[in-house]
């Protein structure tokens, strides 16, 4: 069975479980090994490990990376997670599992230009990258080997091993001949990882998994497909396409297509993002309009970082905010131009927080970017607003300064009045 070394890169058609040439376990053996080109690349607990790369005393202790109490986890290091937190879980439940774990509020400009490391290495690999987040992302390897001088599978090994050399983080990597496979392979060797799923083996290998594991099957489809009879994935594979149109309806056929590992998406390196925004909840409600703008200004500098990241501007604003009774309000509006300029983006949702700030308290704001625009597109100026370049100018000169010597060597003004959370 063809088998190599991720770590010497030692390659033969049948291995121990200890490499001969370096004494590594980390040996790799699948019968389609060298034939597949299709990977999922996922950096492992991405916040939560640039923090503790950063902070290097907190490399064994359980680390989660999100808002206050009344907040909710954005990200779990794997030691976290070992005591049942979860993203997305209330902070208040997270703390209560693991009561030593160390909170630490998101820095989502030092996370950006991590992942922009990532992404540059990645993107050294094949133009068929299809950026799924700001640490996530399909590629399509195939045709790549005479470039390389090696097949997928080795050159993704070497591409985990630079990136946990270069960047600090560490990535799992998903083998496959379709995206959905790679998928569900990354997610099977995490942290670090590095699992295979063939063409041969995608049947016997799916089967037993539950239904919720196909992308897109959340608690309620999941509940409703067992409401039918349908708990396993085999269950929905054993269906002909006659069988899964009667008995689930228009979706029926490709669900049990997805259920036996068919998956016709090519990679889409121009998959364009529907939304960018950001977010945060407050420790205790806020009602005045001063504090409500102290709180909005660093989700603007947020979602300023996340469009530049992803090529893109925004050519309308749309605010959010939840009330102290859990209500959500938003509100939009159309900007001149697109723009990726944080003190833009800031002056439009400003202008619509004004409105509603009229003594009502909110538990939770939120800035984001609707409809989007190309980057190119973005504060180009105009007779009305000749300043726009320059303020560009001004901003990129700060992301540049960022990016080298980290997020706190250099602010606006605006910034030092948001008193310490």
């Amino acid at each position: 069975m063809p088998a190599f070394c991720r770590d010497c890169e030692r390659v033969a058609e049948e291995m121990a479980t200890v490499c001969a040439a370096c004494g590594s376990a980390r040996i790799i053996s699948h019968p389609e090994l060298f034939s597949l080109a299709i990977a999922h690349v996922d950096c492992d607990a991405f916040y939560a490990s640039v923090e503790k790369r950063d902070r290097p005393e907190l490399a064994e202790r359980p680390v989660i990376v999100g808002g206050g109490r009344r907040g909710v986890v954005t990200a779990a290091c794997y030691v976290a997670r070992s005591f049942g937190v979860r993203s997305a879980m209330p902070m208040f439940k997270a703390l209560r599992l693991c009561p030593e774990a160390v909170v630490i509020r998101p820095d989502m400009a030092k996370y950006a230009a991590s992942g922009r490391m990532v992404r540059a290495l990645i993107e050294r690999l094949t133009p068929l990258v299809q950026p799924l987040s700001i640490d996530e992302a399909v590629l399509d390897l195939s045709g790549t080997e005479a470039l390389h001088r090696a097949p997928p599978a080795v050159v993704l090994a070497r591409l985990a091993r630079e990136v946990e050399r270069t960047v600090g983080v560490t990535v799992s990597i998903g083998l496959a001949p379709n995206r959905m496979l790679a998928k569900m392979a990354v997610e099977r060797g995490k942290p670090r990882g590095f699992a295979v799923i063939g063409r041969g083996d995608a049947a016997s290998v799916l089967a037993p998994m539950p239904v919720s594991a196909l992308p897109g099957i959340g608690p309620k489809a999941a509940a409703r497909l067992a409401a039918r009879g349908f708990t396993t994935l085999g269950a929905l594979a054993a269906l002909s396409p006659a069988e899964a149109l009667s008995r689930l309806g228009e979706d029926g056929p490709a669900l049990a297509a997805m259920a036996r590992g068919e998956d016709g998406r090519p990679v889409e390196p121009s998959r364009a993002s529907k939304s960018v925004s950001a977010e945060t909840t407050f420790d205790a409600d806020l009602s005045a309009l001063a504090d409500l703008e102290r709180a909005l200004w660093p989700l603007a500098e947020r979602l300023s970082v996340r469009l530049k990241a992803k090529a893109l501007a925004a050519a309308g604003v749309t605010l959010k905010l939840k009330t102290a009774s859990f209500q959500t309000r938003t509100r939009h509006a159309r900007l001149p131009e697109p723009t990726q300029l944080a003190e833009t983006l800031f002056s439009a949702a400003r202008a619509l927080l004004a409105r509603e700030a009229t003594g009502a308290s909110f538990r939770l704001i939120g800035i984001g970017a609707d409809p989007l625009a190309d980057a190119a597109e973005a504060d180009r100026g105009d007779l009305a607003d000749p300043d726009a370049p320059k303020r560009r100018a001004v901003e990129q000169a700060i992301d540049r300064l960022r990016d080298r010597f980290g997020p706190g060597v250099i602010g606006k003004g605006r910034g030092l009045s948001i008193p310490p959370e």
